[in-house]
């Protein structure tokens, strides 16, 4: 299939198209299993809309894209999208993920499989009520890769926001030997045994407190899928976007899992960070701080980036 690239520097539009003051949607909390509960938003004028699915990155994170206290994001960003999406005639299903509920549902460990099913059961329950035209996917971070996976067979299209393209093993490696570049084979050596055995013993012992048995757990289902090659296995609309200020997602991962997609747009958006906020040169070492402005509004461009491709759908 052709696949069309796209490179997004500055679009000068100065309104999004459908945005207005007053609030044109309604939002209610659904419950779909133990597991699962987040906030439906639906546009109040129109009916057989399409809906999006918003899976949150890494970390026991909210429906609204926030960390607990002092993990380091309080942004609001996936609200904000929700909210910006329903004034363009789109729904949306945001969710708290089942790690920030450990404890209340007694939950003595979490596989990175559990995030996987628990977007297939929000997909299932929502195409078994059939109220909508199409069911998209969109993973943010981590939820990249839960999104790509769980979209398989089952969703209409697929968007990943600022998603990986390599495996975890060797982003770790790359992050965790920059803080101590004479151990990156040796981080090389532990993400090998995680891999192929479950577990190692073999960890620079600087390390100790990321190599407990909970995190090796989960990293060793985590591991095991390819971002790459998970994507290469969608034969739906794909659409890949990232921002060139992301600081913990680089631009070539994006790049690598549009080369994988059979059916791909790739929109790289000029000054945007991994939270969806506007960066300028100017304002380049205010990035992390932008993490705890939820006041600090969306990049002007991401609204309309996928709105243009979820209507696009809707035309085909």
């Amino acid at each position: 299939m052709k696949k069309l690239r796209v490179l997004l520097f500055c679009l000068c539009f100065g309104v999004i198209p459908g945005i207005s003051e007053a609030q044109n949607f309604t939002e209610d909390t659904v419950t779909i299993n133990k597991f699962i509960e987040g906030n439906l938003v639906v546009p109040s004028s129109s009916k057989n809309v399409p809906l999006i699915i918003l899976i949150q990155g890494s970390g026991p994170t909210n429906r609204n894209g926030n960390s607990p206290a002092g993990m380091g994001n309080n942004s609001d960003f996936a609200k904000e999208i929700a909210h910006q999406l329903a004034e363009n005639g789109i729904a949306s299903f945001r969710f708290d993920k089942r790690s920030l509920k450990m404890q209340e549902l007694g939950l003595k460990s979490i596989s990175f499989d559990d995030f996987i099913t628990d977007a297939k059961s929000i997909l299932n329950y929502f195409k078994a009520e059939n109220k909508f035209s199409r069911y998209i996917v969109a993973g943010h971070s981590q939820g990249s890769l839960i999104g790509m996976v769980a979209a398989k067979n089952k969703a209409d299209a697929f968007i990943s926001l600022a998603g990986l393209g390599e495996s975890v093993d060797h982003i770790l490696v790359k992050q965790l030997s920059r803080q101590v570049p004479s151990a990156r084979d040796d981080l090389k050596t532990a993400f090998k045994e995680i891999k192929e055995n479950g577990s190692t013993e073999n960890y620079p012992a600087l390390f100790g407190s990321f190599f407990t048995k909970d995190s090796q757990d989960f990293l060793a289902s985590w591991i095991k899928y390819n971002p790459s090659e998970e994507i290469a296995k969608l034969d739906i609309p794909v659409l890949i976007i990232d921002g060139t200020r992301d600081l913990q997602v680089e631009e070539d991962q994006a790049k690598m899992l549009d080369s994988a997609a059979l059916n791909s747009d790739l929109v790289l958006v000029k000054d945007m960070n991994h939270i969806f906020k506007e960066i300028k040169e100017e304002e380049k070492d205010q990035n992390a701080a932008s993490y705890n402005l939820p006041e600090k509004p969306l990049h002007p461009e991401i609204i309309w980036v996928l709105t243009d491709f979820i209507k696009n759908l809707e035309n085909n």
